[in-house]
């Protein structure tokens, strides 16, 4: 689906509203997971709490939407919430009422503030608000229509940026594969995640399209259940060999010889190559190291964050503990008034990653030097 059919679709939609779509399109890559709408006041969004169940848009024309949507990962993935969040500046910034550019800047950078508490982790979403302030900024002396139209050029800068790391990681990735190789993921780095085709998932469709035949095990990544939802979903609805398994189940699949490469995502790089991703991955990095088997992290330069030194020093979410004891089940699984811990990502340290592949180029270790 390309820009004109998604807006000629899209543009029905008024606040508060879906559109739900049916599964009229065959293939993931289809499906626009971020965009705005015709008239460039929404944002619109895939509802990805609602998968694989229903293929649902919603309409996000206010800060508190968007934030909401964030948080509550209608839209997810690091790239997807920055490009997101890139358009949300721009819509929102044609609301704010201001006589001067100070009035108008003071009101941006409120609602940049508030966008940005909604997920801490991935890099991606601070980078975006960003490059959208540095627009603003660097602009004081133009009128305001001309900034908020150079704020929706830099939007769909940061898409197009986005969609063509996307295609070079997967060339880069399916370089250091064999066709028939049984792969693993965790979480979701695919189409959903990004702006087209996915990090972790690229070089999984590029191969799919030159008769590579990879047979691919995707964890169920507990407590969310990206891997069973979104990942075994995305995979599957593009004709995909795709097995969905437990998380506990790794190791035994790497015992049988069933994989022959890890393949995850990535939220947040830090400058020494530790990797913040979904809760789990470390895990199963450390699987990977006991069995021989290389691991390898995809995505954009985006991601890397040459501010942070270590993996220690990247801020890990907390979320509700009701996604562990009761989010997913038809009735409470854990006892009343139980502990429970929730955080949503883990560090994997850079000792046990085999190579970290973005749109520039294969990086081996000592990881000194990722831009």
């Amino acid at each position: 689906m390309n820009s004109d059919q998604c807006n000629g679709i899209l543009s029905i939609l008024t606040d508060g509203m879906v559109l739900l779509l049916c599964n009229m399109y065959s293939k993931i890559t289809d499906i626009k997971t971020v965009c705005l709408n015709k008239e460039g006041d929404a944002v619109i969004i895939l509802d990805q709490t609602r998968l694989p169940g229903e293929e649902m848009y919603l309409s996000l024309s206010s800060a508190e939407d968007l934030y909401n949507a964030i948080k509550r990962l209608k839209v997810r993935g690091a790239p997807a919430i920055g490009i997101a969040a890139a358009y949300g500046l721009y819509v929102f910034s044609r609301q704010i009422k201001a006589n001067s550019y100070i009035d108008f800047y003071h009101s941006f950078k409120g609602i940049e503030d508030y966008l940005a508490k909604a997920r801490p982790t991935a890099v991606n979403l601070q980078a975006a608000l960003d490059r959208m302030d540095r627009v603003v900024t660097a602009n004081a002396s133009a009128t305001l229509p001309a900034i908020q139209n150079l704020l929706r050029k830099e939007a769909e800068l940061i898409r197009e940026e986005d969609a063509a790391a996307c295609h070079r990681i997967g060339e880069l990735g399916l370089s250091l594969l064999r066709p028939g190789m049984g792969l693993l993921t965790h979480c979701n780095a695919g189409h959903l995640a990004v702006s087209e085709y996915g990090t972790a998932l690229a070089p999984i469709y590029l191969g799919e399209a030159r008769g590579y035949h990879f047979k691919v095990f995707a964890d169920e990544t507990r407590p969310l259940l990206q891997g069973a939802r979104l990942t075994a979903y995305e995979l599957h609805k593009s004709g995909i060999d795709v097995t969905l398994i437990c998380d506990n189940m790794a190791s035994f699949v790497m015992k049988k010889g069933w994989i022959q490469a890890v393949v995850v995502g990535c939220d947040r790089v830090a400058a020494n190559g530790d990797v913040a991703n979904k809760i789990g991955t470390s895990g199963v990095a450390i699987l990977a190291r006991h069995y021989g088997i290389p691991f390898y992290v995809l995505g954009p330069t985006s991601t890397i964050d040459t501010d942070c030194p270590n993996g220690d020093s990247i801020i890990i979410e907390e979320r509700n503990p009701d996604e562990i004891t009761e989010m997913w089940y038809a009735c409470r699984m854990a006892p009343k008034g139980v502990k429970a811990y929730n955080p949503a990502f883990d560090i994997t340290p850079h000792e046990l990653i085999t190579a970290i592949v973005t749109e520039k180029r294969i990086v081996y270790p000592p990881f000194d030097r990722l831009v």
